[in-house]
């Protein structure tokens, strides 16, 4: 790995002196004129040379020209695009104040801006939403929920109704990485799936990538939620919230040094569980969650930032039982500018996520876990105005808790046992080129080398012929092997290890200034398994590491796109198509069980995935109305073949369609600006329902009632579909007050239509007929909620 390291180093330095040239660099930071923070992804253009960048992740630009009066335009979503006339006779930092009201500022013209396809920039299947775009879609019981807003964007599902998670061009929840502040949340949700652990207040800019992938990710093998925390408002202190039904929020910011210090505090909680306290339920289900953020500015070079997140779910059933869960993270960063071409980041991240189970009547405590810890080096350089590199290192720790069971009082008849450890250790350096080849070429070319140890201490099986599962040929089932033999070992001794090249690329031709194709390929591969036999994430799954039986999974995916801007940015269109395939996808035999099971080996199977689609993306980017239209055609599909020419596979090899499999996904969401005062939105979604396995028939054996199945996933449940309005009312406000507010008004599932969330079948106990019984979550669902700001 040393080795490994030092060439990798020697070639990035190289072609960073070999592409070096004597121009002036214009470079700076770009940030909120109200309250400085920094902007992400802002674009800078220079008209008079068709030349132009994107601000990072910490709103940092440069651009390396020839000397020269050039016109400088920045662009951003949300905020008035600020064209200025600049002379630069040399390198030169230039830092940018937008605002969100059109002015006129001195010799800096201000107009109106919205949202664009970006043509030239090679990057496909990404989405950026803004929060303000987020806010004002109609949301379930009045709480603004991220999550569930990339439901709405094509390529994007879920398992249904109150789920957990979202799938992503057919992957599993578990193949989507989500980073809070580069932080990994190794799961989203509250109160079982019904609301999102992101708090909109305090989120600054969130990025889904679902292809053409950066290589600076890796990890995952479907797509990467990539979420940022406000820095705070280093110019004066403010603070904002609101109240609903089921919960409220409050978050304060503000200045610890003006201009050079700043700090941000947000608090969410629900409290729908005190009502209960007015009657003799005993029930407790309620959630928490406080994202805080220091910044701290050193100097014009170096910048330091603090930042973390904790949540938690506490759930309990009339004192039988209590359940516990939620996330914890804590990043340290350390923005440092070498030059005016090259920029860089330090970061020291922790990531626990915890889940808890205290048991009353059986008297016994379970407690399950994953912690991370990273260390990310990350470098951009602007080689020039053609070639920016982007290049670094991150090496992650893993210490997985699979289960605790401890006695929950001295009278309890259960012993404490701890089920084995696991650890682990991946490391991966990256390197990336984005380079203007011609007038209409652009590409973006790198690649990401992974390698991963599977790591002691613990106790591993060894059995016959190599296999964990054995086949019964004569039952046609497949059974737990019996380990022959096992072998401890030591700390930080390596069990397994797996080493993998990802190679990323995307080409953007440009048709004219309004249309351009593009296509990408990317290879992603997964070393963390989530263990789950459920279509949806649960609080209570399992992560485990790649080892000598569970296969690292390998996805390769290309696409291919169409993309284009119409009536100067009004309205925007963009088609992509996509084909993707994973290597050793595992899946469950019959009868599996996986919670506190020390050989989870003996239940799995390494199979394969494949998904392939088209998207259709129309929107409507200006104007009093604004929104889009969403169209997903897609197939999901599995497949665990025998191992043997003799074996069976599951489903006899065939291919079946996987749990995330939706053949048609329509979502329709607008918003319409009637005046000053009030703000109109909605929201429609139809897609095919879930696929299941239903029983075909019954027989009895020995005096029990056995169901019989056809093949896995042959069913659906019937097709999804709701429509959700929703009014906002923002009273009018004396100038001289500080304080604003806002009421929001909304209807959830307009027509009350009961989706099935599940169907299951049993026997009528009055008639004794056979009958399937829909479960349904919600009809339809009124809310209300204050936001105030001061």
């Amino acid at each position: 790995m040393i080795l490994k390291f030092k060439l990798f180093t020697i070639f990035i330095f190289f072609t960073i002196f070999s592409y070096s040239q004597e121009k002036i660099t214009l470079s700076g930071v770009i940030s909120d004129g109200k309250n400085n923070e920094t902007l992400i992804g802002v674009s800078v253009y220079i008209s008079e040379l068709k030349v132009g960048t994107y601000t990072n992740e910490y709103g940092f630009y440069s651009l390396t020209i020839p000397k020269g009066t050039y016109t400088v335009q920045t662009d951003y979503l949300g905020y008035s695009s600020a064209v200025e006339k600049i002379d630069l006779n040399q390198s030169t930092k230039k830092n940018f104040s937008l605002l969100e009201t059109t002015t006129e500022l001195n010799e800096v013209i201000l107009v109106e801006n919205t949202y664009k396809t970006k043509i030239k920039k090679p990057e496909m299947s990404v989405t950026k939403l803004s929060i303000n775009t987020i806010k004002q879609m109609p949301v379930l019981l009045g709480e603004v929920d991220i999550i569930k807003s990339l439901l709405f964007l094509p390529g994007v599902t879920n398992a249904g109704e109150g789920q957990s998670g979202f799938n992503v061009r057919g992957g599993g929840a578990d193949q989507n990485l989500v980073l809070l502040d580069e932080a990994t949340l190794y799961n989203t949700s509250h109160v079982f799936g019904l609301f999102s652990v992101f708090n909109p207040d305090a989120i600054k800019d969130l990025s889904l990538y679902k292809g053409g992938i950066p290589s600076r990710f890796g990890g995952r093998a479907s797509s990467v939620l990539d979420i940022y925390q406000k820095d705070g408002n280093s110019n004066k202190f403010s603070m904002n919230g609101g109240i609903g039904l089921i919960s409220s929020r409050l978050l304060a910011e503000g200045p610890i040094i003006k201009d050079k210090s700043s700090f941000i505090v947000a608090g969410r909680g629900s409290y729908a569980h005190l009502f209960l306290k007015f009657t003799d339920n005993k029930n407790v289900a309620y959630f928490y969650d406080l994202n805080t953020k220091i910044n701290y500015k050193i100097n014009s070079n170096n910048n330091l930032y603090l930042s973390g997140y904790f949540g938690r779910d506490i759930f309990s059933l009339s004192e039988s039982f209590t359940n516990t869960y939620g996330n914890s993270t804590i990043n340290l960063r350390w923005n440092h500018l070498f030059s005016d071409k090259l920029f860089s980041n330090l970061s020291l991240i922790y990531s626990d996520y915890y889940y808890g189970l205290d048991l009353d009547f059986i008297g016994f405590t379970w407690e399950s876990g994953i912690k991370n810890y990273n260390i990310k080096y990350d470098f951009k350089y602007y080689l020039s105005d053609k070639m920016k590199l982007n290049f670094g290192t991150n090496l992650n720790y893993y210490d997985l808790n699979p289960g605790t069971i401890s006695p929950l009082n001295d009278e309890s008849s259960i012993n404490y046992k701890q089920l084995d450890k696991k650890f682990a250790l991946e490391t991966g350096i990256y390197a990336e080129m984005e380079q203007t080849l011609s007038k209409k070429l652009n590409v973006s070319y790198g690649f990401r080398y992974s390698s991963f140890y599977r790591l002691g201490s613990s106790t591993i099986n060894y059995y016959a012929n190599n296999q964990a599962v054995v086949y019964d040929e004569e039952l046609k089932i497949y059974e737990k092997g019996t380990p022959i033999s096992t072998k401890y070992f030591g700390k930080n001794k390596t069990i397994a290890d797996y080493s993998n090249f990802e190679p990323r690329l995307t080409i953007a031709y440009e048709i004219n200034d309004n249309q351009s194709v593009k296509a990408s390929y990317n290879r992603m591969t997964q070393y963390m398994q989530l263990v789950s036999n459920t279509a949806s994430p649960t609080p209570l799954d399992v992560w485990t590491p790649s080892d000598n039986y569970i296969k690292p999974q390998i996805a390769d995916q290309i696409a291919i796109g169409y993309f284009r801007n119409f009536q100067k940015g009004d309205y925007s269109l963009e088609v992509e198509s996509y084909y993707k395939k994973v290597k050793n996808r595992i899946d469950y035999i019959d009868g599996a069980d996986l919670i506190a099971n020390e050989a989870i080996e003996q239940v799995i199977l390494n199979g394969r995935m494949r998904s392939y689609g088209l998207e259709v993306l129309f929107r409507k980017n200006s104007g009093d109305f604004n929104g889009w239209v969403a169209y997903t055609l897609s197939r999901s599909e599995q497949q665990t073949p025998g191992r043997t020419p003799t074996e069976i596979g599951i489903n006899n090899g065939d291919w079946y369609r996987s749990a995330y499999d939706k053949t048609h996904n329509l979502a329709v969401t607008g918003s319409y600006k009637l005046n000053q005062k009030w703000t109109f939105g909605a929201n429609f979604t139809l897609q095919t329902g879930q696929p299941v396995t239903f029983p075909t028939g019954k027989y009895v054996f020995q005096g029990v009632t056995i169901p019989s199945y056809n093949s896995r996933n042959e069913d659906r449940l019937p097709a999804y579909h709701r429509l959700d309005i929703s009014a906002t009312l923002t009273p009018k406000h004396k100038e001289k007050h500080k304080y604003k507010r806002e009421w929001v008004f909304g209807i959830y599932n307009l027509y009350s239509r009961y989706n099935a969330a599940s169907i299951s079948f049993r026997q009528n106990s009055e008639t004794g007929n056979n009958e399937a019984v829909k479960l349904s979550i919600f009809g339809i669902v009124p809310s209300v909620s204050y936001n105030f700001k001061f």
